[in-house]
């Protein structure tokens, strides 16, 4: 089961996961967070929570990045466990998932934060 939480902030969007992306209901939930943002400039799942991925989760991690690169969005997931990281080794998309670190999701929180507060 995949439990999913959604947050805008300014251009960022999140999309907080929660348990297993195995199955293609699961797959397509993701995907339809994910497209949900389509208006955001940068994308983070938050892989924290995801136990397993396996292999209709890999092939929908990699339809999304592709999608966010077909909509000009930089897509990043953030804090993969091992066990997750090491399954997104074995994919052979276009490129190599970008892995945001939590140095750097401090600073795009950060500046969502005060672009959103500019703009408010």
């Amino acid at each position: 089961m995949l439990d999913l939480g959604i947050e805008r902030i300014g251009g960022l969007g999140i999309v907080e996961c929660r348990g297993r992306i195995v199955r293609s209901e699961a797959a397509f939930k993701l995907r339809r967070a994910v497209t949900s943002l389509e208006s955001s400039r940068i994308i983070v799942l938050d892989l924290s929570e995801v136990s397993t991925v396996e292999g209709g989760g890999l092939g929908m991690l990699v339809f999304l990045q592709r999608w966010a690169f077909d909509h000009k969005i930089q897509l990043k997931l953030f804090n993969p466990r091992k066990s997750v990281h090491d399954r997104l080794g074995v994919v052979n998309s276009l490129q190599p998932f970008e892995i945001a670190s939590l140095q750097e999701m401090m600073v795009l929180l950060a500046n969502a934060d005060s672009r959103f507060a500019m703009a408010a």
